[in-house]
């Protein structure tokens, strides 16, 4: 079991950033596209040489700016694991696999075994499924034995099926191995299913950072709110629970301990907990903003209404209603409605 760090300064992709991964773990690094993901992984790789930074893995040292040390990347015991799959297409997938430094016929049959593929060694890739060729690409990435697994979205172009048997295969072994992964996604499922923690990046720097269960359920950032699903107001602390926008708006919620009056907050609440109407309502709710319908988005039998973005250039409020509201309230994107949410239901907590 090896522990990763790193600390990279990469001026022309504007990339700033400082992290580590403890050995066995699987870190997640999220973000929008530019944010410095995959340079990220190239940096460990080696296929990135850092203006200034250090990578080591375990006690060796395969990248130091100040020393002058960069290790070439077939020596860095290094996995990187892609959305294509980059199979030699005149290779079997035995031969394939066998392709991998430190690995052998014996070993790739072991690998492909472990990955649920043995049933393919004498095919080519041409007669392989998407799926099929990314369990034959994780083969040959585990036979080289690497001490770390770098992921870049090796599950974004697989169907629901094949990406859910690929995720059933990288928890069995990177949880038996106790190998160390850094694992980029765009997909909930997969920080889930796969990470012990996650990274929110933007403009290349890291401005969220926790345990996968609490940047999911508990979000700092604009990115990991719409990405865990739930709404995210910016603002400032006031007293009792109440944060205040850059605009004006004030919002009532529950503060967590660390929020202290004065202090940069956000406000956190659930689209199933926003209400929404045409006419401005009365009575219980006590956070009510008029916004204006972007767009409308059917999940089953809930209908999810998107606002436009916060004046503050944050993703717009989420609303989720059943089906049967949204037809008796008749809504079309650029209609002006009524956000209603229940103090209870929004909690306050200190910006990253």
């Amino acid at each position: 079991m090896t522990d990763v760090q790193v600390r990279a300064v990469v001026e022309s992709r504007g990339l700033d950033l400082e992290f580590d991964v403890a050995a066995g773990e699987v870190v997640a690094l999220l973000g929008p596209n530019g944010a410095g993901k995959s340079t990220s992984l190239h940096v460990i790789a080696g296929l990135v040489r850092p203006d200034r930074g250090m990578v080591r893995v375990g006690q060796r040292v395969l990248t130091d700016t100040a020393a002058g040390v960069h290790v070439a990347t077939h020596d860095r015991r290094v996995g990187l694991l892609l959305q294509d799959a980059l199979l030699f297409p005149h290779l079997s997938v035995t031969g394939n696999v066998a392709f991998a430094p430190r690995s052998s016929r014996a070993a790739a049959a072991h690998w492909l075994a472990e990955v649920d593929a043995a049933d393919l060694a004498d095919r080519h890739p041409r007669q392989l499924s998407g799926g099929q060729a990314q369990r034959v690409a994780l083969a040959r990435a585990l036979a080289a034995d690497p001490d770390v697994l770098l992921l870049d979205e090796p599950l974004a172009g697989l169907d629901v099926s094949a990406a859910t048997a690929m995720r059933k295969v990288l928890r069995r072994v990177l949880a038996r191995d106790g190998r160390s992964a850094v694992l980029i996604t765009h997909d909930l499922l997969d920080v889930l299913t796969l990470a012990d923690r996650v990274l929110v990046l933007e403009d290349g720097r890291i401005i969220e950072s926790g345990s996968a269960t609490t940047v999911l359920a508990t979000p700092r950032s604009r990115f990991g709110a719409r990405f865990a699903g739930v709404n995210l107001v910016d603002g400032t602390a006031g007293a009792d629970g109440v944060l205040t926008t850059q605009w004006g708006t004030v919002w009532h919620g529950n503060p967590a301990a660390d929020v202290a009056p004065g202090q940069s907050a956000v406000a956190l609440f659930n689209p199933a907990a926003v209400a929404v109407y045409r006419d401005k309502p009365h009575g219980s709710p006590r956070n009510t903003v008029e916004v204006t319908v972007a767009e409308l988005d059917s999940r089953g039998a809930v209908i999810r209404v998107r606002a436009d973005e916060q004046p503050d250039g944050a993703p717009g409020l989420a609303a989720d209603i059943t089906a049967e509201s949204a037809a008796e309230l008749r809504l079309a994107p650029g209609d002006r409605v009524y956000f209603s949410v229940k103090a209870q239901e929004v909690a306050v907590h200190q910006s990253p």
